[in-house]
C-alpha cells in the first residue's frame, strides 16, 4: 500500500535509511524529480528538484495496517504521513504510473510532463528566465507561445528550459 509522507527535504537520506531499518529492504520509494542546469560564474552546475517539494511516496505491503503506520511516526526526517491514503490508493497509483510515462532513462521527468499540465500560467525553473513567471497564449504541437512581462515569445519543446505550473 502506498503512503504519502511529508519529509524534511534535507533529511531525505536519514528518512529513507531509518524507514528501511524499521520495515525492511522491500520498501519502495518514489519522488518525481526534474534535472536542470544552472550557470554560476562561467560554471555549469547540475541540479535536481523534487516536483512535489517535501512529499515522497512510500510503498510497503504492511502499510495497510493503521497500527503499523502509527509506529513509524517518529522516524528521523519525517514530518508526518498524510491522512486519506487508504481511500486514495487508486489515484496515487495512477499518478505514479502517469509520472513514470514521462521519465527519461535516468528517472527524471521530461518537460512534456509539465506542458500537458499547464493551463494558464507557469514559472521557469531553469535557463536565463529562471524564477520568472509567464502566461500561456497558445499551445501548439511542438511549442508554446507565451508572454513574459508583456513580451511575446515562443518556446520550442526541444529547448532545455524547464518550467512548472503555478
Amino acid at each position: 500500500m502506498w503512503v504519502v509522507a511529508k519529509i524534511k527535504k534535507r533529511e531525505l537520506n536519514f528518512f529513507k535509511k531509518d524507514l528501511i531499518n524499521k520495515v525492511g529492504k522491500d520498501i519502495k520509494f518514489y519522488y518525481p524529480k526534474v534535472e536542470y542546469y544552472k550557470y554560476f560564474a562561467n560554471k555549469v552546475k547540475r541540479e535536481e528538484k523534487f516536483i512535489l517539494e517535501n512529499y515522497i511516496f512510500c510503498y510497503h505491503k504492511n502499510f495497510n495496517k493503521p497500527k503499523y503506520i502509527n509506529r513509524m511516526q517518529f522516524i528521523k526526517g519525517l514530518d508526518y504521513f498524510l491522512n486519506g491514503f487508504f481511500q486514495n490508493q487508486k489515484e496515487i497509483s495512477k499518478f505514479i504510473d502517469y509520472c513514470k510515462l514521462f521519465e527519461n532513462k535516468r528517472g527524471y521527468l521530461k518537460q512534456v510532463f509539465f506542458k500537458n499540465s499547464i493551463t494558464k500560467k507557469a514559472k521557469f525553473i531553469s535557463g536565463p528566465f529562471s524564477n520568472m513567471m509567464f502566461e500561456i497564449i497558445e499551445k501548439q504541437k511542438n511549442k508554446l507561445k507565451i508572454a513574459v512581462d508583456g513580451i511575446v515569445m515562443t518556446i520550442s519543446d526541444s529547448t532545455n528550459y524547464l518550467y512548472r505550473p503555478i
